[in-house]
């Protein structure tokens, strides 16, 4: 293979080496579309563990993961307050960038850094890719090819009773840009967004059930931490081209359920989980006693796989799947959903992005294209 920067794997350097990197590398280390090249992380031991585990030659600092020429792709796995910010520094530095969800805490630095995507000639794609996945990419085409008939609504529902029990570190995941709805929500809103495109409307009610959690393990067990979110929500979402679904995220919920289901004229699918890549689907239809059971067929690689698929579209000169557009949409409902149950009215969406077609069967980040 030649060396030039046309015919070789994409670079990729990963900035952020805490617990969700050994996901993303374990599966970035086996594409060979891409150069897993650098590790970066405030702290540098730990940027050098992570590197070392997984056979990558580069780790340090930000700023010098920024300062290889050979990084093409930079892989945003800060916390979401710094979402924005480093993705803008890595567009400055002529990178392309995947971000952790969210794209960012507030449509307007979102919209700030699409700007600079906009003016630096690079892309910001943004978890999660789970849509990308065997199981929704084989709904998706159930759907898309009369399976269920012409499809009318959705009703989707994650229950828990929140992750202090068993994070050693849960504080974050109850501070403002994540809670149910920041942290589990994005999963099942661009899932929605796949099926029936932009939301154009949202009313909602919140909840809070106590302002202060416990952590329940590790070395900070007992620990007490404040509660800045709501932690039960209830929304309902008009789509632009008339469709409808219900929705509730909660973390006050002893019950753990995750449910998510497409209804249409003649039939409704029980979609897997949103937060997985894989699941097979159930079907009911009227008049028959039994479902039917359709197993998944696509990819079931995990996170890592919206990488992949954004190199190839670089490559390509095509639209990503996981864009900047369709993640600030998916932002921009979460705002709209805050405001309609803080107002207690509806909220319109403004904000718009390009539906694509199902994935073919036969994709397959593991393969090697470029």
């Amino acid at each position: 293979m030649s060396g030039s920067k046309a015919e070789r794997p994409m670079g990729v350097g990963v900035i952020g080496a805490g617990t969700i990197s050994t996901q993303y590398l374990t599966n970035l280390t086996q594409f060979p579309d891409l150069d897993v090249r650098f590790v970066a992380d405030l702290d540098a031991d730990r940027a050098r563990a992570q590197a070392e585990a997984f056979g990558v030659a580069g780790s340090g600092s930000t700023e010098q993961l920024l300062a290889d020429e050979g990084v093409d792709i930079v892989v945003n796995l800060t916390i979401p307050a710094a979402h924005a910010e480093v993705a803008a520094a890595a567009l400055e530095a002529g990178k392309h960038v995947w971000n952790e969800k969210p794209i960012a805490l507030d449509t307007a630095s979102a919209k700030a850094l699409l700007d600079v995507a906009e003016r630096t000639g690079r892309r910001v794609a943004t978890a999660p890719d789970t849509f990308l996945g065997a199981g929704l990419q084989s709904s998706l085409r159930l759907v898309a090819g009369g399976g269920i008939g012409t499809p009318l609504s959705a009703h989707t529902m994650m229950l828990s009773p929140g992750p202090e029990s068993w994070h050693p570190s849960p504080d974050f995941l109850f501070a403002v840009g994540a809670g149910p709805l920041y942290d589990i929500g994005p999963y099942y809103l661009t899932a929605l967004a796949q099926f029936f495109g932009p939301v154009h409307r949202v009313q909602a009610t919140l909840g809070q059930s106590r302002p202060q959690r416990v952590i329940g393990s590790g070395p900070r067990a007992g620990e007490s931490f404040p509660v800045e979110v709501p932690t039960h929500v209830a929304a309902l979402y008009e789509f632009a081209d008339g469709h409808t679904a219900s929705s509730t995220f909660s973390f006050d919920s002893a019950l753990k359920r995750t449910q998510f289901e497409v209804a249409g004229l003649e039939g409704t699918v029980e979609v897997p989980d949103p937060n997985t890549f894989e699941g097979q689907l159930v079907i009911h239809r009227p008049g028959l006693e039994e479902p039917e059971t359709v197993a998944s067929t696509g990819s079931t690689f995990t996170r890592g796989t919206g990488v992949v698929e954004l190199a190839r579209a670089v490559r390509a000169g095509r639209p990503e799947r996981a864009s900047g557009a369709l993640a600030y949409h998916v932002l921009d409902v979460m705002q709209a959903t805050i405001e309609a149950g803080t107002s207690g009215r509806a909220v319109e969406v403004a904000s718009r992005f390009e539906v694509v077609e199902p994935l073919t069967e036969d994709w397959d980040p593991s393969e090697a294209t470029l």
